[in-house]
């Protein structure tokens, strides 16, 4: 059973259908880490021009996705309800394998530092416990317009 569905998620997070790229958090130590799932389907938006014979999730999205499960990490916390967690750097990202419809795409978000409202999260992609992507991502907390 998940920690987090995905309306609980969107409690959280502002991200919305067809942007919203994880389904549940698994696991969740606030400030600390999250594991988020998501279920790849074929009829995700993206496969249509991605490619069309071949589809495959787009690298920039599965970065999105470990991004997206950090900030559930980092705006569960009292201090930053409310608030969003903006890009602020993605470094040392390297894909491992393709991520296909019917894989379920596990992500583990790691909050390494935060100094005030900016942070650093290392983050791991698994498809069936194989690396699919990694990335040390940089993020900015701030008012949500």
């Amino acid at each position: 059973m998940s920690l987090l569905t995905t309306k609980e998620i969107m409690q959280i997070i502002p991200h919305r259908h067809p942007f919203l790229l994880i389904d549940t958090i698994e696991e969740l130590e606030p400030g600390v880490r999250a594991v988020g799932k998501k279920c790849v389907t074929f009829d995700e938006p993206y496969f249509a021009g991605h490619f069309p014979k071949e589809p495959v999730m787009p690298g920039v999205l599965i970065v999105e996705a470990m991004a997206q499960t950090g900030a559930a990490a980092m705006l569960c916390q009292e201090e930053f309800k409310g608030k969003t967690a903006y890009f602020a750097g993605i470094n040392n990202a390297k894909f491992k394998r393709k991520v296909v419809p019917g894989d379920v795409l596990l992500i583990e978000t790691q909050i390494v530092k935060v100094k005030g409202p900016i942070g650093v999260g290392k983050a791991t992609a698994t498809v069936d416990g194989k690396v699919a992507a990694m990335a040390e991502l940089t993020f900015a907390i701030g008012d949500a317009e």
